[in-house]
C-alpha cells in the first residue's frame, strides 16, 4: 500500500498559484480573501491561521474579519457587505456557527462569484446542473488529488462514505462529471463493507475515527481519506484505519493527505475569482491562464 503525499500535492499547486497571483498582481490586482469568524474556537482559530499562511505565501491579502458574538442577522449583514465590496475577491465563511444559525442561511449572503469554498446553495446548484462554480474546497481536494495520482475515473466505481453538502454530495457530483459510477452511502446503508468494498476508488467522509477497515476495502482499490478526527492526545485520525488499508492500492493520510491539497486549493479559488473580476484586455492572458482551472469538474 502506497501513501499518497498530500504536502507535495500542495506544494505543486503553491508553486502553480503563487506564478499566477505574480501576475495578477503586476497587472494591477492583488487577490484578495475575507475570511469571517464567528466563533471563538480553538480549532477554527487554528485553522484560520493556516490559511493566512497559505495566503501570504502566494502572495494573496488575506483579512480576517472576526465576529464579536454575533447573531445571524450580524453573519449576514457582514457577508453582504463584503459581497458588494468590489476589494474582495473572495469570501469564506467559518464554522462552527452560533446555535441556531445554519450555513446554507449564511452561505446564501455569499455572492457566487466570491463564493470560494462553496457555502452558498447556489453553488451546490450549479455543481449538480454542471455550470461554472466553486465546489468546496475539500470536496475539490478529493478530486485534485485523484487527478495528480492519475487514478483513472472514466467507468470507474467510485464509492462515498457521507452525505453532506460539505463533502459527500459534491464530491459525488464531481465525480459523475469525470464520468465514475458513484455510490453514495450513510448511516443508514445495509452492509456498509460490502457496498465499499466494490469501490474502485474510496471516498471516507463520515467524520467517525478509523470507521473503515480492510472489510471496507476492494483488493487495489484507491483509498481518498477525509477525515480529521480529534484524538486524546491533540492530534489527528482519519476515517479510515491505516492498519487495516494494506489491501488498498494507495491511501491519503491523515494528516498530511487531503489536508494541505484542500488548504491551497481555496488560494486558487480566490486566484481565480480575481482574474474573472478584474477582466480587461491587459488581463486577458492571465484569466486564460487561471480560467483553465476552474471547470464544472472541479
Amino acid at each position: 500500500m502506497r501513501l499518497i503525499d498530500g504536502r507535495a500535492i500542495a506544494a505543486a499547486i503553491t508553486a502553480e498559484v503563487t506564478a499566477a497571483v505574480a501576475e495578477l498582481t503586476a497587472a494591477g490586482t492583488t487577490p484578495t480573501l475575507a475570511v469571517v469568524v464567528p466563533t471563538d474556537d480553538e480549532a477554527t482559530a487554528w485553522y484560520v491561521r493556516s490559511i493566512e499562511r497559505a495566503a501570504a505565501k502566494v502572495g494573496i491579502t488575506c483579512r480576517v474579519d472576526t465576529l464579536d458574538h454575533p447573531d445571524g442577522d450580524a453573519i449576514t449583514n457582514h457577508l453582504d457587505t463584503l459581497s458588494a465590496d468590489p476589494g474582495v475577491h473572495g469570501i469564506i465563511c467559518q464554522t462552527p456557527l452560533p446555535a441556531g444559525v445554519s450555513l446554507d442561511a449564511v452561505g446564501a449572503h455569499i455572492d457566487p462569484a466570491k463564493d470560494i469554498d462553496g457555502a452558498n446553495p447556489e453553488s451546490l446548484g450549479r455543481l449538480a446542473a454542471g455550470l461554472p462554480t466553486y465546489p468546496p474546497a475539500t470536496a475539490a481536494a478529493v478530486l485534485e488529488i485523484l487527478r495528480r495520482e492519475r487514478i483513472p475515473l472514466v467507468g470507474a466505481r467510485a464509492v462515498v462514505v457521507g452525505r453532506s453538502t460539505v463533502v459527500g454530495k459534491p464530491v459525488a457530483l464531481l465525480l459523475l462529471a469525470e464520468h465514475a459510477t458513484v455510490t453514495v452511502c450513510h448511516s443508514r446503508t445495509i452492509d456498509l463493507p460490502a457496498v465499499c468494498a466494490e469501490g474502485d476508488v474510496l471516498v471516507a467522509a463520515v467524520g467517525r475515527t478509523h470507521l473503515i477497515g480492510a472489510a471496507h476495502m476492494k483488493p487495489g482499490a484507491v483509498v481518498i481519506d477525509v477525515g480529521t478526527n480529534p484524538t486524546p492526545d491533540g492530534g489527528l485520525a482519519g476515517d479510515v484505519d491505516p492498519d487495516g488499508a494494506d489491501r488498498a492500492a494507495a491511501l491519503t493520510p491523515v494528516p498530511g493527505g487531503v489536508g494541505p491539497v484542500t488548504t491551497m486549493l481555496l488560494m486558487r479559488h480566490a486566484a481565480q475569482a480575481a482574474a474573472k473580476r478584474s477582466f480587461s484586455p491587459v488581463m486577458a492572458p492571465v484569466l486564460t491562464t487561471v480560467s483553465s482551472w476552474m471547470t464544472t469538474r472541479e
